[in-house]
């Protein structure tokens, strides 16, 4: 079960890899700005995961005016989520928990991902949102076990209003 709104978001400092080099992103260095969203999803390079950061690529700009800053987080590393931003034009930073701890904090990893094709892999985020206010409190969360199915970013950006 994901952290319930109203639980204070459990800060974090992650890794990501930009055109200028490897950078430490820290969650709470937004806190006083706006809302962040946070996108857990379970790794690069497969289709839903894809379709998710490449639909929310194309839609920065309606997240900006909404004083939203956005986060992809996987445990993939940070080279690999470079490259593979590179090959699908994703814009969204895209954060590496590559040792599972900040899924675990917000109590979105699985314990076992994959186990019917015998690649069981235990910490891989589920496909999550969280939105996160100036305060650093969570105001809404969305976790689903299936990673095939999307979040509802109706849902998503009508909060996000209703916050800004």
């Amino acid at each position: 079960m994901a952290l319930a709104v109203g639980t204070k978001a459990p800060d974090f400092t992650l890794p990501t890899k930009t055109a200028d080099g490897p950078q430490l992103v820290t969650l709470s260095d937004n806190f006083g700005n706006g809302c962040t969203l946070l996108l857990f999803f379970p790794m690069a390079f497969t289709g839903t995961c894809t379709t998710e950061m490449c639909g929310i690529s194309m839609d920065l700009s309606a997240y900006s005016s909404l004083g939203t800053t956005i986060y992809g987080i996987s445990g993939d590393n940070p080279f690999a989520q470079e490259a593979w931003a590179q090959k699908e034009k994703i814009t969204v930073p895209l954060l590496s928990d590559y040792e599972h701890q900040v899924a675990r904090a917000y109590q979105v990893a699985y314990d076992s991902f994959l186990p019917q094709v015998n690649l069981p892999m235990g910490g891989v985020p589920k496909r999550a949102v969280f939105i996160i206010d100036r305060h650093g409190v969570i105001q809404y969360a969305e976790s689903n076990d299936d990673a095939r199915a999307l979040p509802n970013f109706e849902k998503v950006k009508a909060r996000l209003g209703e916050l800004k």
